[in-house]
C-alpha cells in the first residue's frame, strides 16, 4: 500500500528524512520557505489558509496526491512511533511506514489518542475559549444538509473527549468520502459567517470546527480506527495552557493565541 502523510507547515523546519512524509508549505502564496512543495498548485484552496489553517493542505493532498492512503500531521506534532526510546532526534521517533502498514491491518483509519477535557464538555470548552457562533451555525448546516449526522453532532454538547489536531491517516476511499462531506459543510459555513468580524486568530474557526467534525463523521459511519500517541517536536508549556483555560472559563476572556 502506498501511503503519504503530509506535514503541514508555514515555515522552514526540521523535517523527517522518510519517503512516507511529504512536508507541505500551506498558504504557499503568503508563506515562504524554500525546498518545500506548496499547497498552491493543482486543484487547491491555498488562499483560504489564514482561515482554514492546515485544511488547505488536506484539500491539496485529497485533490492532488496519488496514494492508497493519505495522512495529515504538523511540523511540530507527529504520530509517535514505537520502541524508539534511545533515539535522540525527535524526527526519527515518529511513525514509520512499516508501523503504518501494520496498523492498517487492524483498521482503516489511524488517529491520535483522544484528548480529554475532564471538567468541560467539548461544546462548553469551545464556547469558553472561542466564539461559538461558527460552531452553532455548523450544527444548523448539518441539520439542513446532512440530517442523519445531526444527532451525532449534538452529542458534542455532552462529550468530554475527542480526536483533535486534524490528524489522521486514512485509506483513500474513506478520505474521499470524508473530505467531500467536510468541505461541503465548511464552504457553506464560509458563506454564512462573516470571518472578517473576528481577529486573525479567531477567524481561523474553520480549522477548529473541523477538529470536532472528524469524530462526528467517524462515529456516524461506524468507522473502525486505531489510536497512536502524539509526539510534540517542541516543549509544551502546560502551565500556560491551563492558566489560559481557567481564565477563559471563569472570566469569559477568550483565547488570543495558540499554545
Amino acid at each position: 500500500m502506498k501511503t503519504k502523510i503530509i506535514i503541514a507547515t508555514h515555515k522552514k523546519y526540521d523535517m523527517p528524512n522518510d519517503n512516507l512524509y511529504l512536508p507541505l508549505l500551506v498558504g504557499a502564496d503568503m508563506n515562504k520557505a524554500e525546498g518545500f512543495v506548496g499547497d498552491n498548485t493543482g486543484d487547491n484552496i491555498s488562499d483560504k489558509n489564514p482561515y482554514f489553517c492546515e485544511l488547505t493542505g488536506l484539500y491539496w493532498a485529497w485533490k492532488n496526491l496519488d496514494a492508497d492512503a493519505i495522512g495529515l500531521a504538523h511540523y511540530r506534532r507527529h504520530f509517535k512511533g514505537k520502541l524508539k526510546f534511545l533515539v535522540n532526534n525527535k524526527t526519527k521517533k515518529i511513525l514509520s511506514e512499516q508501523e503504518v502498514n501494520s496498523l492498517f491491518n487492524k483498521a482503516d483509519v489511524i488517529l491520535p489518542k483522544k484528548r480529554n477535557y475532564y471538567i468541560e464538555t467539548l461544546y462548553s470548552h469551545y464556547a469558553h475559549t472561542m466564539f461559538v457562533e461558527p460552531l452553532d451555525e455548523t450544527g444548523k448546516i448539518i441539520q439542513e444538509k446532512y440530517p442523519d449526522y445531526f444527532s451525532e453532532f449534538e452529542k458534542l454538547k455532552k462529550r468530554r473527549s475527542a480526536h483533535m489536531f486534524n490528524m489522521f491517516v486514512m485509506k483513500r476511499e474513506l478520505l474521499n468520502k470524508y473530505c467531500t462531506w467536510l468541505f461541503d459543510i465548511l464552504f457553506e459555513l464560509e458563506k454564512r459567517i462573516d470571518k472578517t468580524k473576528y481577529s486573525a486568530f479567531h477567524a481561523r474557526f474553520f480549522g477548529r470546527v473541523s477538529e470536532l467534525l472528524l469524530d462526528v463523521w467517524l462515529n456516524k459511519n461506524g468507522i473502525k480506527y486505531v489510536e497512536v500517541k502524539v509526539s510534540n517536536m517542541e516543549k509544551v508549556n502546560y502551565f500556560k495552557k491551563i492558566t489560559s483555560f481557567l481564565k477563559a472559563k471563569f472570566t469569559k476572556e477568550k483565547y488570543d493565541k495558540s499554545f
